[in-house]
Parts: C-alpha cells; structure tokens; sequence
C-alpha cells in the first residue's frame, strides 16, 4: 500500500492495483510462455540437430524424395521475380516443377518472365476440386521442362495458390513467395519428415529470413550480411524469435498454428480434402493449418505438421515504417479472422493440445496482449504519476515489458549461434544483441499501435490487403 493522496478515495487506489495487476500478470504469462518455447526450440535442435552439408543430405535422402511441385503466386513482382524464378530452379532437389502462379498482375511480371526464359503457349490439364479465378493460359519451353507459368485473372494469393494445386500433379506441393529465394538445399532439408514419417506428416514449415542487406548473385544469397535500415535490422530479430523460437517449439509440442506463406510443404490430398485456402480471410496461410488441424481431429486420424528450422526462405522485407505498419496491421487482422472463424476449437478437449496450447497461444500473444500492453503504457506510468499506485508496482510493469523482452531475444540469438551460425560475423551477433535492447524502446510501442490498427480493421471487418511497395533484390544486394 502507498500513501495515497488527500483526494484519492480508496476504491481509486484498489482499482489501479487491479489494473497492474492485469497487465503485470498478462505480460508474465507471455514471458512464461516464451521461456518455456526457448526450451522446447532446444530440445528440437537437440532431438534434430542439423545436418551441415547439403552433399550429405542429397547422398541420404535423394532417392527416396517424393516429387514436389513449387506454386509461387505472383501480382505485380516485376522486379524480383526473374531472380526468384531463376533461384526456384536452381534448387538442389531430384524431382521437383516450378509453377509460377501470374495472378492478373498490373505490371510487367508475366512479360519479363516470358522473356527472360523464352517461354511459349502450351496446353495444362487442370482439376476443377477447388473454385479459382479464370485462367488465361499457360507458358512453358522445351529448354525448362521444370518450369510451367500460369497466367489467371486476379483473385487473390488464396486463389492463385488453389490454381497452382488443382494445377500440380504432384503429392505434395511447396507454397512460396514469387519475391522470396529458397536455399538451394532448401526442399531436401523441408522433405526429412515426409520421408521419416510419410504415413504421418501432412505438412512442414522451413525458416524465413530477411534477405535486405544480402549480397544476392543469380538468385542466390552468395553473402549474409546485415542491412543498414534500422527497420530490416528489427525485423531480423522479429523474424528469429517467430521461426527460431516460438515455430521451432509448437512444432516440438505439436501445436504448430501457422506455416508462413513464405514457405511451406503440404500433402495435396489433405489440402484439397479442407477446400483450399480461405478466400476470405487474409490469413490464409495460418487458417489452412487450423483447418488441417480440424480435419484430422475430428476424423481420429493421426497426424504430425512439423517445422524445420534448417531449410531457409530469404525474403524482403519493408524499410519504410508505413508500408510496414500496414502489413503488421494486416498480419493481427489475419490472426483474429482466423481465431474468430474457429473460436470452437480454443479450450476444447476434442481438440486436444491444439485446443489449449495452440489456441491459448493464439489468445494470450494476438488476441489478448496487444490491448493489454498498450493499456499498461498508458495508465501504468499514469496511475503512478498520480500517486495511486506505488514504485513497486512500476518497476515490476517495467521488468515484465523490458527486461524479459530483452532476456528472450538475446537467448534466441544465443541458440541462432549455438546451432545453426548463419551469420559469419561476430559483429553482426554484437548489431543484433544491441538491436534486441534498443527495439524496446519506441518500435515496440509503435508494433502495438499497428496491431491495434489491425483490430480496428477486424472489427469493420475490413478486407483489403493495402499497397506494399518493395525494392526489389537489386536493392537489398547494394546494401
């Protein structure tokens, strides 16, 4: 208890208490939560520690790996995706075909394609299963027989990636970005569980990182190195505790929610067996896994969906702070749409772990803790300010916003350099830890306003996807 000021009835002082209460506890589940995926993301690298050399993967897995169809939608990416086309077939994979996906895009994405690989009319037969937008036609050559482009009528990258599937002839098929480069090894590495548990596994999520600041050479990431914008700096750190630690744990725990966009292998049969992906939701890459989730546990049927921290997708990644506010924005629209949509599995016992650890993942880090840190930010500090909460009660809000922040993103670093060392400098480990402290203060703050943004959009249940603008990866190579 404090002394409370002359004009502060006592039921003031109790609520302010109550306030910090809320917000202290809610800001210690997360820290809890996060400590506890450390854990797990060890125990993942520990159970399936990485394999080196991609030589050694090829001579252990080339002959059993499955063939795999490549969809990479593509609307407007004209300036990236001649290199990402070239990357996609250069993989090191036995068996694989690149469909790139033209999703009617305004700018001259199919013409460069067309043009950089010589391409001509060809005819497809396509599965019907699954509704997509019109198409337009189809590109291949002789000369690149792993290479189809498919031009349709714009709808979407829903839409697009239901063309690819009902396109691809293949039993699994890899979801990607057309403005993203896999590693060359990157399928052979994302391929292990299917081949280890083929009866089980129906899906596998590899690594993305932030290609800004790359040196990129004929579709290839050929050096690692750091950018120079403060953003892409922060949004490396963002990126490695999403996939280095908290995907890499609730694959461990089984509770996986969402297969980045970016990158993701699934068994087709399932895929078509939920319908696709969502049309209306822009999330739909998080909502094809609670879906596959679904599916499974209400037939009874055993079932893995894992994530692989060693296969890397490079992607780019936005350094102006409003093209970037709006794809954060959209990212918390996208994750409420699709806790909002299967509401009915959150602390259900049917769905087993899915049901409580997945979806109270989901509640306590999108649902819940934007609003509850921001108003910690704001009446927290204010409450003290005006005598009705004592010091303690500041420095513990302080300690659970700050301190574990940093203490998370600095044991994420520390487990990036242990087992995986994708930086090959020191220097860039000594960038980022600083990076880890600094983010705290302001663009954590500015992240919240944007989720908060997100949920505003929600609520009028805004559908559009908003203009995001890049560089392209000659830009991220100058850097």
């Amino acid at each position: 208890m404090i002394a409370a000021p002359a004009w502060a009835a006592p039921w003031m002082v109790g609520t302010a208490e109550v306030i910090a209460l809320i917000v202290i506890v809610t800001g210690l589940l997360q820290v809890g939560f996060y400590i506890v995926q450390l854990a797990f993301a060890a125990a993942a690298l520990l159970s399936r520690p990485p394999v080196p050399r991609g030589a050694t993967l090829w001579r252990r897995y080339s002959d059993q790996a499955p063939p795999i169809s490549v969809l990479a939608p593509a609307f407007n990416e004209g300036l990236t995706v001649v290199e990402s086309v070239r990357s996609l077939l250069a993989l090191q994979y036995p068996n694989f075909e690149v469909l790139l996906i033209n999703d009617g895009s305004k700018d001259d994405t199919l013409a460069r394609v067309i043009a950089a690989f010589d391409l001509r009319p060809v005819q497809r037969y396509v599965d019907d299963r699954m509704q997509n937008a019109p198409i337009r036609g189809f590109y291949a050559s002789p000369a690149l027989p792993r290479l189809l482009v498919i031009d349709k009528e714009n709808g979407g990258k829903a839409d697009a990636l239901n063309a690819g599937i009902n396109t691809c002839r293949t039993e699994l098929f890899c979801a990607i970005d057309a403005d993203s480069i896999l590693e060359p090894d990157a399928l052979l590495r994302v391929v292990r569980p299917f081949i280890d548990e083929p009866e089980l596994t129906i899906a596998a999520g590899g690594t993305i990182r932030i290609a800004n600041g790359c040196k990129i050479d004929s579709g290839q990431v050929v050096n690692v190195r750091l950018p120079r914008s403060f953003l892409a700096l922060v949004q490396i750190m963002e990126y490695l505790r999403a996939f280095l630690m908290a995907r890499l744990a609730l694959g461990q725990m089984q509770v996986l929610t969402v297969i980045s966009g970016a990158f993701g292998l699934f068994r087709r049969q399932y895929v078509v067996d939920v319908g696709g992906y969502s049309h209306a939701t822009v999330g739909e890459d998080m909502e094809l896994v609670l879906k596959l989730h679904r599916y499974m546990r209400d037939r009874g049927q055993p079932y893995r969906i894992e994530f692989i921290a060693e296969p890397v997708c490079w992607t780019e990644c936005p350094e102006d702070a409003a093209v970037l506010g709006r794809q954060r924005s959209r990212w918390q629209r996208g994750a409420l749409e699709c806790f909002a949509k299967h509401k009915a599995m959150c602390f259900n016992p049917r769905y087993g772990r899915i049901g409580f650890l997945g979806f109270g993942q989901i509640l306590l880090v999108d649902v819940l803790g934007p609003l509850v840190e921001v108003l910690g930010y704001v009446l927290v500090p204010l409450l003290y300010g005006l005598g009705l909460l004592a010091l303690p009660w500041l420095l513990a809000f302080l300690a659970v916003t700050f301190t574990f922040g940093v203490f998370v993103s600095i044991a994420t670093l520390v487990l990036e350099e242990i087992q995986l060392r994708r930086f090959p400098h020191a220097r860039a480990i000594a960038v980022l830890a600083g990076i880890a402290v600094i983010e705290n203060f302001g663009y954590r703050q500015l992240s919240n306003i944007w989720r908060l943004q997100g949920w505003w959009q929600f609520l009028r249940k805004q559908q559009s996807w908003g203009t995001m603008t890049r560089k392209g990866f000659g830009g991220a190579s100058a850097g």
